[in-house]
């Protein structure tokens, strides 16, 4: 999108003015658009899409589903929360009609977000080894998708526990208890490899 004085503009705009706008003026979408096209693509091969294509074909269908759905956004909640919602549900929809076991990350570029892992997980061992970032994600890629999404949210998206319970549609004592229970597995996995 060319950097017009309109989309400057328009980037000024908190998110929840943005669907107001849009509500208004059906034109105004292509801000939010821009907006969510880089995150939500990249959310899309973190979860583990692997084809450029669907990739691309998942992430017109949640803008479609967002413009669709717009009305019924809840202002109370992050839009930021209910587009990655949206998001979540096409992933795993679209993962589940292809019957595909999804694979987290699969860019070099993002490895060093494995060791966000690692940090926060204490994922040394007594000798105060580190493991490399392969070794956890393939730790990561062995979990239950559950606790693969809540890893992804947390430590690639960076997500808070709010944005995570409401993304996931889940309390947020649940998101803490099931990244807790995702970072032992992890280590547990590490452990026997």
């Amino acid at each position: 999108m060319a950097d017009t004085p309109i989309y400057r503009e328009q980037q000024q705009f908190s998110d929840q003015e943005l669907v107001t706008k849009t509500i208004n003026n059906k034109q105004a979408f292509t801000a939010i658009v821009h907006r969510y096209e880089a995150p939500l693509l990249r959310y899309i091969f973190r979860l583990g899409c692997k084809d450029a294509s669907a990739a691309q074909d998942l992430l017109q269908e949640i803008f479609v589903k967002t413009f669709v759905h717009l009305n019924d956004y809840d202002h109370s909640l992050q839009f930021s929360s209910w587009i990655y919602r949206i998001a979540h549900n096409e992933i795993v929809s679209y993962f589940r009609k292809e019957r595909i076991r999804p694979s987290v990350i699969t860019r070099a570029e993002d490895f060093f977000l494995f060791e966000n892992i690692a940090d926060e997980a204490v994922l040394n061992d007594q000798k105060n080894q580190r493991h490399n970032a392969s070794e956890i994600k393939s730790a990561v890629d062995r979990l239950d998708p559950k606790y693969r999404d809540i890893i992804v949210l947390k430590f690639f998206e960076e997500k808070s526990y709010e944005e995570i319970s409401d993304i996931l549609q889940i309390p947020q004592g649940t998101v803490a208890t099931l990244i807790n229970r995702a970072k032992k597995k992890i280590k547990i996995y590490l452990e026997k490899s």
